[in-house]
């Protein structure tokens, strides 16, 4: 079997940098965000625990970095997370550079109901939040998030208190007003 590899460098012309190149803006925090929620994901379907543990240590590898993980990325380095594997890096790059990892996509396409999935757009809404919301607050949509969040029903709900509350309301009237802002 051969296998095909070309590795894709951008490279700045002089006066530019390298962030100024990239297609996507993905933090570190937001490349953690979606390892920690596969990690979560491949947890509830009961996959391989070295699997999981390997999406744990990569999350916070990545957010123990000194440096943003797409300039590292862009020069086409491999990013000094102790335990990153090839394939690992591979779907971090596709993240970075596109703002997507298909990998993530199918996972949350077949293992997750798809108001479950639209709740998860709203930040630090993970998958187990969002089943949470769904299952016990019987909120199946961001602006339902919004509302409850604003007239404080989430309260009641337990793991649910005051801040997160408010940080909820917060995520999802960012995402809502992004969207507005997009139409």
């Amino acid at each position: 079997m051969f296998q095909f590899t070309q590795m894709v460098q951008l490279m700045p012309e002089p006066g530019e940098r390298v962030e100024d190149l990239l297609p996507a803006r993905v933090s570190n925090q937001q490349v953690a965000e979606v390892l920690f929620n596969i990690a979560t994901i491949l947890e509830m379907q009961q996959a391989n625990p070295y699997r999981i543990l390997a999406y744990r240590n990569a999350a916070r590898g990545v957010l123990a970095l000194p440096e943003p993980i797409a300039p590292i990325l862009a020069r086409g380095q491999k990013p000094p997370v102790p335990g990153l594997g090839d394939r690992l890096t591979r779907k971090i790059t596709e993240l970075v550079m596109t703002g997507h990892m298909t990998f993530y996509d199918d996972l949350c396409e077949e293992s997750l109901p798809e108001d479950v999935r639209d709740l998860m757009r709203v930040p630090h809404v993970g998958p187990r939040t969002a089943l949470k919301l769904v299952g016990q607050a019987g909120v199946h949509s961001v602006p339902d998030l919004l509302r409850l969040a604003q007239q404080q029903r989430l309260r009641v709900y337990y793991g649910f208190g005051e801040r997160s509350e408010r940080r909820l309301a917060e995520g999802a009237l960012a995402v809502l007003s992004n969207e507005a802002s997009a139409a």
